[in-house]
């Protein structure tokens, strides 16, 4: 087991709701920001969002703002995407990851990384 651990991706279609929870150890989660991304085939590796657990700081990707919502579980040591109305274009592997940067989407500014998890939206 890896330290952090995605789960939660299936199979929907256009319009549904997924909830994707990534485990962290109580180290990586007290000292880092955490992050959702997400990366299709033939695409770049696209920030969804960011968090601070240590606080209540978020950031979104201009596609996903307004339908998904990043949040967290202090006592389990996880973060969540909420995703809803799910459209086509939100097909991904999505990733979770942790690193030392302040409201970055950018992947290269993270070392922790988890296995990633698959979404699939049908229309």
């Amino acid at each position: 087991q890896g330290p952090l651990v995605e789960s939660g991706g299936g199979s929907v279609q256009a319009g549904d709701s997924l909830i994707l929870s990534c485990a962290a150890s109580e180290d990586t989660f007290r000292n880092n920001w955490m992050a959702w991304f997400r990366q299709a085939p033939g695409k770049a590796r696209e920030g969804v969002a960011t968090l601070y657990p240590g606080g209540t700081q978020t950031r979104y990707a201009g596609s996903v703002k307004g339908r998904f919502t990043i949040s967290q579980d202090n006592a389990k040591n996880t973060i969540y995407l909420q995703m809803n109305s799910l459209e086509p274009d939100d097909t991904a592997m999505y990733y979770c990851a942790a690193g030392p940067q302040p409201w970055s989407l950018r992947s290269y500014t993270y070392k922790i990384w988890g296995q990633g998890t698959q979404v699939t939206v049908s229309s």
